[in-house]
């Protein structure tokens, strides 16, 4: 499909949202932005939460699609999960059906199937189509919007690529890392070609690099139009030097989802 002009990006003051308002608007993109926290000196930004149903609906009129990244990021009382992450979602796509607006982006996360075991060398990569194993309550967040897009494609048409958020930041951060980590540079991409492939229903993909350390299949992903440039490889060194290989015995390396399945990050707010 033509790219978008205009696209209204939620959570667009938090780290990844930050990272895709500097990086997006060079693919041609518009973008009206939407946090619960103020964006200082921007001009498209509406300041409001996800359960104000009339300023979400504001937010959605007449842009052309939407990515949400909106929402709690780590582990946290099923009660604030239930609001920001599922509320906060379903009030989304009522929103997106009410305006017309037929292409979503939906940042999942690989914690809807953090309980997979991560692969072993020598086993196959990971599949989009394994059975989710959510780690937290967070991960399970994701999978109900997985679930959300699903229903809203099959009952209302609109279209969402649903995409398992590996690492995102400027360079990874420990071993675990290196497997997972999608480069700002690379989430643009992938970005964009979720916002312009044709006829994607709704489609789950990975979201990561082409990392030498791989641990999941990016065919998907490849099949909207990505082409990932980056590789986690040149960080290895460092990272492995101070922390070592991953070990086997070690529960917080068992899983897919790393220390989110023993002791997971818990949200400050």
């Amino acid at each position: 499909m033509p790219a978008p002009r205009t696209v209204l990006l939620t959570g667009a003051a938090g780290g990844l949202g930050t990272l895709m308002r500097g990086l997006l608007p060079a693919y041609g993109y518009e973008l009206r932005l939407f946090d619960a926290t103020p964006i200082e000196g921007e001009r498209h930004a509406i300041t409001a939460d996800l359960a104000d149903k009339d300023a979400l609906r504001e937010a959605v009129r007449g842009v052309d699609a939407i990515i949400h990244l909106a929402g709690i990021s780590l582990e946290a009382p099923f009660e604030k999960i239930l609001r920001a992450n599922i509320e906060g979602t379903y009030n989304l796509y009522e929103a997106a059906r009410e305006e017309g607006v037929k292409r979503v982006l939906f940042a999942s996360s690989n914690h809807a199937v953090g309980f997979t075991p991560r692969p072993r060398e020598g086993e196959p990569l990971i599949p989009v189509d394994t059975p989710r194993r959510p780690d937290t309550y967070y991960g399970l967040s994701k999978c109900f919007g997985e679930d959300l897009a699903q229903l809203y494609w099959d009952l209302h048409g609109v279209e969402t690529v649903s995409v398992r958020i590996g690492s995102c930041f400027m360079e990874p951060t420990s071993v675990r890392m290196l497997s997972v980590w999608l480069s700002p540079g690379d989430c643009a991409r992938l970005f964009h070609a979720a916002l312009t492939a044709e006829d994607v229903r709704h489609t789950v993909v990975y979201g990561s690099s082409a990392n030498t350390r791989l641990w999941w299949d990016l065919s998907t992903a490849r099949g909207l139009g990505y082409e990932p440039q980056d590789d986690s490889e040149q960080y290895a060194g460092k990272l492995v030097a101070e922390h070592g290989e991953l070990d086997d015995a070690n529960p917080d390396h068992a899983h897919l989802g790393g220390h989110f399945c023993t002791n997971p990050p818990r949200w400050p707010y």
